[in-house]
């Protein structure tokens, strides 16, 4: 099993390019997110910069972002994805780039990996964690969906298989800390349909 997701984890890119399509006629629309996405806005300023991590389409969550008056760049490691986030929303700024070598050239004031960060492997988690707070301005803020415990585990998208991990909330914020940010308290969401463990982390320094 575990040889099984060592070899599914190499594919993720080349099935999200695969599912591209399918994504973007059937990622669910309606905005369960809203609550952590409102905390998550909340701790940016006014027109602030976001940076979204394996952003897909851009829909539903960098279309809610843009309409809050931030300022949105999206990375995604599929260019299908990228090309239907282009067609969606041209105002934004579209890049096709892979998060465990990317280079922004620039800091933001808040970085979002929804459903995107978790495909990663663990040890991969533990070589970005640092990037992504070089990326962010002081007192930026980090959220990524993780896994509730520390482990591997395989999901779908659309027919195909596809690869998750996470490490414990107890490593997590250890290698936080190293990169001078910390856990901000979570928002508990009300909503059943979305059973979630999502991280929220604010840089101090």
């Amino acid at each position: 099993m575990a040889d099984d997701l060592s070899k599914l984890a190499l594919q993720t890119q080349q099935i999200y390019e695969c599912q591209a399509d399918w994504f973007a006629q059937n990622r669910r629309q309606k905005l369960t997110e809203k609550p952590w996405l409102d905390h998550f806005l909340q701790y940016l300023p006014s027109g602030g910069h976001v940076l979204d991590l394996g952003c897909g389409t851009g829909k539903p969550i960098a279309d809610y972002i843009l309409g809050k008056g931030f300022q949105v760049t999206g990375l995604d490691a599929s260019a299908n994805m990228i090309a239907h986030a282009r067609s969606n929303f041209p105002q934004a700024d579209w890049r096709v780039a892979d998060m465990r070598d990317f280079d922004l050239g620039q800091h933001v004031h808040g970085i979002i990996g929804w459903h995107s960060f978790f495909h990663l492997t663990r040890e991969e988690q533990r070589d970005v964690l640092p990037s992504l707070a070089r990326h962010l301005r002081p007192d930026g803020v980090l959220m990524l969906t993780i896994g509730p415990e520390d482990g591997e585990a395989g999901g779908h998208v659309g027919d195909a298989p596809v690869y998750h991990a996470s490490l414990s909330e107890r490593e997590y914020n250890a290698i936080l800390a190293r990169n001078g940010m910390t856990l901000a308290p979570r928002v508990e969401n009300t909503n059943p349909e979305d059973r979630l463990t999502v991280l929220f982390a604010r840089k101090t320094v």
